[in-house]
């Protein structure tokens, strides 16, 4: 007679998961880490260019449904204000949903938590996700749904990796904390687009 093994306990089953868990934690954290570790460094003479990506993040945002709305008023754009109001929309998503989850999360920055990262600019006290990478990632997604070319979406494009780069550049950032900012900038751009979309219908 075929015997079925006993079942594990629940705490133990539990247990288990939970070791697992940590364990994959520390290994990706670990990893994490050994990363920053090889993008940043001590002062360069290339600082300040990559502190000019980290600081355009917020006045380009801004000014881009700015401009599209303006240039769609004026008719020089297709679909300029409602494009405009869409990228509005992705923007304050994913403010909301940013800075819900680095409260919700409490990421230390890698330059409390780890020895030998160099802090090279002010930033605020959580780390998980990149909010200014988040923000480039929502405009560039914004602006390539309203105008799908690969020459509006390769600078755009290039210019928000830039900006991530810059964040663990500058040891404010862990990869990973970057990688969850550009998906979720892109992913409420999505969803704004999505929502104008049924809105103007």
């Amino acid at each position: 007679m075929f015997l079925l093994p006993k079942p594990i306990p629940f705490f133990k089953k539990t247990g288990i998961i939970l070791f697992l868990l940590t364990f994959g934690v520390a290994r990706a954290q670990t990893f994490d880490a050994r990363l920053l570790k090889a993008i940043n460094s001590e002062h360069t003479k290339y600082d300040k260019i990559w502190f000019g990506f980290t600081h355009s993040a917020t006045p380009i945002a801004i000014l881009a449904p700015l401009t599209m709305y303006g240039m769609g008023h004026y008719h020089y754009l297709p679909n300029g204000k409602s494009n405009a109001y869409a990228m509005a929309g992705s923007l304050a998503i994913n403010s909301i949903l940013t800075v819900s989850l680095k409260y919700a999360i409490h990421r230390e920055r890698p330059f409390v938590a780890e020895k030998d990262i160099y802090k090279k600019t002010d930033v605020g006290p959580y780390s998980f996700p990149s909010g200014h990478t988040s923000t480039v990632f929502a405009t560039a997604t914004s602006i390539t749904l309203a105008y799908p070319k690969w020459y509006v979406a390769a600078p755009a494009f290039a210019w928000a990796s830039a900006v991530g780069y810059s964040r663990m550049h500058l040891g404010v950032h862990y990869p990973s904390d970057v990688l969850a900012g550009a998906i979720l900038g892109s992913l409420s751009s999505f969803m704004a687009f999505k929502l104008n979309q049924k809105f103007i219908k």
